[in-house]
């Protein structure tokens, strides 16, 4: 199949293309390289997609409505894999304009592309932090997700929406996939994994938010790229079962999904910085901080519903995970 991937410099959009290009398809990558994190890290990713010639990379910013119509009546994708988003729970207190541009108008753009141009399925980016405020666990797709906590994950919960209303208006297959704290080689500078063996190596002291008291379902990222492959190749349909008298969330009468990628085993945040001092042989030096502004104690995900639909439950350990992610990061800045 002919592919799309949005946001494929990105941490996520790399290891999916990567894989998508590995069992043959043709993938088209589409990022604008926003300088939100160092640029040199998403075109080292590119640079190791770039040499399968069944991978063209375009230089767009999906916000842009004609160049997006122009790439869509182009290429004439079989599904698309729409991963490109503004990220970053704390960035988007102080930008939320940011949010809104990337995440709604550019998602908008790409549910345009797939109405005009006969897509089969669109498979996008959703986040475990659209269960905001609420605290009923595992969170599970049919359950609240309306109380976000900050303007990320109300934007990201507008793009469900935003799907649902195309999937219902012009049939259109959608599906999301709320993804639960990712980590893993090749991961995002902002991210606590990467933040925290930079500092640890550097002598510096980290910052343990909420005193250390959050528990997360870190999930590797391999674990992230292969739900998101199964995914593209089972194409959302309505449930039969759907009633409107008592509508579930994560389902519908029009075909359109929503399934949680976790790994299911929430871990406390003090033992993955227990694993990190493992692999590293170093001994961090903790500055305990209170919660964030829009930020969540716990997260733990119920992946029940995509087991069913795909057949596959993460399963990559924080163990393994963590030690992976130092062996890599090792390698890449040469420490």
């Amino acid at each position: 199949m002919k592919i799309l991937v949005t946001g494929a410099a990105g941490f996520i959009g790399y290891h999916v293309a990567q894989r998508l290009l590995d069992r043959g398809d043709v993938v088209v990558g589409v990022d604008n390289m926003d300088p939100y994190y160092d640029p040199s890290l998403k075109q080292a990713r590119l640079d190791r997609l770039a040499p399968d010639e069944r991978f063209t990379f375009v230089h767009l910013n999906i916000a842009d409505r004609q160049e997006m119509e122009t790439l869509f009546a182009r290429e004439k994708f079989d599904r698309v894999v729409h991963l490109a988003a503004q990220a970053g729970v704390r960035h988007s207190i102080t930008h939320p304009h940011d949010y809104i541009d990337s995440n709604v108008t550019g998602t908008l753009n790409v549910l345009e592309g797939c109405r005009y141009n006969a897509v089969e399925h669109l498979v996008y980016a959703s986040t475990s932090s659209a269960y905001g405020l609420s605290t009923d666990m595992p969170f599970s797709p049919q359950g609240d997700a309306d109380h976000p906590a900050a303007i990320y994950a109300a934007s990201k919960r507008a793009t469900e929406l935003m799907a649902h209303s195309y999937s219902h208006l012009y049939g259109l297959p959608t599906t999301g996939l709320r993804f639960f704290t990712v980590y893993g080689p090749w991961g995002r500078p902002d991210m606590a994994l990467f933040l925290f063996t930079q500092k640890m190596l550097a002598g510096e002291s980290i910052p343990v938010f909420n005193h250390g008291k959050h528990r997360r379902d870190f999930t590797y990222v391999d674990d992230i790229a292969e739900g998101v492959v199964r995914t593209v190749d089972v194409v959302a349909t309505p449930d039969p079962t759907w009633s409107s008298d008592t509508p579930t969330r994560g389902t519908s009468i029009a075909p359109w999904r929503i399934y949680n990628i976790g790994n299911g085993q929430p871990v406390p945040l003090m033992r993955y910085i227990e694993r990190l001092e493992e692999c590293l042989g170093v001994q961090a030096e903790k500055e305990y901080l209170p919660m964030q502004a829009g930020d969540i104690e716990a997260t733990h995900a119920d992946v029940d519903s995509l087991f069913e639909a795909v057949g596959y439950r993460p399963e990559v350990s924080v163990e393994d995970g963590v030690r992976n992610f130092v062996d890599w990061y090792r390698s890449y800045y040469e420490v």
